[in-house]
């Protein structure tokens, strides 16, 4: 089942030149779909676009065929669009547990929410007095990837999962987003400038250059042919299709 369809998406920060330009792009529940590409290939602002916090310059986006106004972050997240930016987003004077907590409003019993956060990152039980900012940037990602997963999300966004993090940590990370994806049919789009560590995850990866598709097709073909992204990324014999 679809749960994400963008249909000639335009974005930016000028329309007279968008950083991402007529983006078709389609991802189904319980895929994990990685973005890669350069740097100012559009991915970041691709993300910011989805959730919401840009408007778009064009095109359309439906979630679960739904249309999604544009530049309504409110309403991407009713609509169950999540974002985790590349800054994480927390609340970083606030213990771990309270910023779980504040992801829980309205939603149920905040002790159950924070105990079924706990399920995902263990590591957080000893950490919950702990300040946000207090927290190693593994803890960060994991309280940030936590708080986003209690609202439930039909899909959801990864900013640089592996931003400032050492492989060992990132690594720990994926099996829970391999188990979101399978257990709970959550959709994930994963930017991602460590394209090894990208593509051990992933269903399905695009490499995004200049705004447009450069290259898609299954994680495992592409980790199998490094090269093919690596020509992909300098333009050089690419071919958008599998």
């Amino acid at each position: 089942m679809t749960v994400l369809q963008c249909t000639g998406l335009q974005a930016g920060y000028a329309k007279s030149a968008p950083c991402v330009r007529g983006l078709d792009l389609t991802v189904d529940a319980g895929e994990i779909l990685a973005l890669v590409g350069p740097n100012g290939a559009g991915k970041t602002t691709l993300l910011s676009t989805l959730a919401g916090l840009l408007p778009r310059l064009g095109g359309t986006v439906a979630v679960e065929s739904d249309p999604l106004a544009s530049g309504r972050p409110r309403d991407a997240v009713r609509a169950g669009l999540v974002l985790v930016p590349d800054d994480r987003a927390l609340f970083r004077r606030l213990s771990t547990e309270q910023n779980l907590r504040l992801a829980i409003r309205g939603r149920g019993n905040r002790r159950a929410g924070v105990d079924r956060a706990l399920q995902y990152f263990p590591a957080l039980e000893s950490r919950l007095r702990v300040a946000a900012g207090q927290l190693s940037g593994g803890e960060q990602q994991m309280l940030a990837i936590a708080r986003a997963l209690l609202q439930q999300p039909k899909i959801l966004l990864i900013d640089e999962l592996s931003m400032g993090l050492a492989p060992v940590v990132v690594e720990s990370i994926l099996p829970v987003l391999r188990q979101v994806a399978e257990t709970d049919r959550t959709a994930v789009v994963l930017v991602e400038q460590h394209v090894r560590l990208a593509l051990e995850i992933a269903d399905r990866a695009i490499v995004l250059v200049h705004g447009e598709i450069a290259l898609t097709d299954t994680g495992a073909a592409l980790a199998a042919d490094i090269g093919r992204v690596e020509r992909a990324y300098l333009g050089v014999g690419a071919s958008a299709g599998a």
